[in-house]
């Protein structure tokens, strides 16, 4: 069974909205505050979370940016704020989807469905006896468990979905450690190395592209 956080300050629109999911056959957790909805994120294991931008305590926007350095649940913005820049902002913190109010709640649920689905076809990469789980965070090498820091996850992570693709070091960076680390590619250098020797026998699929970065090739 599905697990939705609905984080919203509202108490109607809460309700409103996990009706539509209790309907669905979801089982919801409630949080009327930023602050609520990250101690509720890091003790339970959701499949997706609605969340408000403006509350009181934390404000949605910080809300997804710290949810997103953790995890790759899908989240689904709702606002009553139109303007372009905010859509915009929503999405470059790593927001899946932006739902405007007043919400209709069957849009809202066509929206839910599609992205659970699309998040649970893609929820685990598998090549011969080597697996990612992007859900758990487990990397799996012939059977045994690998441990993975969190930035090499997230390095991993990022490659594998963009595999096949060149990229360049800089936007790795960016990615994975934020402007904050601008021109510091030596670390992702290092990453690389780490991550190389963790895979043993599958090193060669990330594969050095000359003068540009990385590539993880299939």
């Amino acid at each position: 069974m599905n697990q939705i956080l609905i984080v919203e300050d509202e108490s109607h629109i809460r309700e409103f909205i996990g009706l539509y999911y209790k309907a669905e056959g979801y089982q919801i957790t409630e949080a009327e505050d930023g602050e609520e909805a990250l101690d509720l994120f890091k003790k339970g294991n959701f499949d997706l979370i609605v969340l408000d931008i403006m509350m009181p305590k934390l404000d949605g926007y910080a809300v997804c940016k710290e949810i997103r350095s953790q995890s790759d649940v899908p989240i689904i913005i709702l606002t009553a704020i139109t303007t372009e820049e905010s859509e915009l902002k929503c999405y470059e913190l790593g927001a899946d989807d932006y739902v405007t109010k007043p919400l209709k709640g069957k849009t809202l649920i066509a929206k839910s469905k599609r992205m659970l689905d699309r998040y649970k076809a893609s929820d685990i990469f598998t090549y011969e006896s080597l697996s990612l789980d992007f859900k758990s965070r487990l990397l799996k090498l012939d059977g045994n468990n690998i441990d993975l820091t969190p930035k090499e996850y997230e390095l991993l992570h990022h490659l594998i979905e963009n595999k096949n693709i060149a990229l360049s070091r800089e936007s790795l960076l960016d990615a994975v450690w934020g402007y904050s680390f601008y021109g510091q590619t030596r670390v992702v250098d290092n990453h690389v190395k780490k991550l190389r020797k963790k895979l043993g026998d599958y090193a060669h699929l990330i594969q050095t592209v000359s003068k540009v970065g990385y590539r993880f090739q299939l």
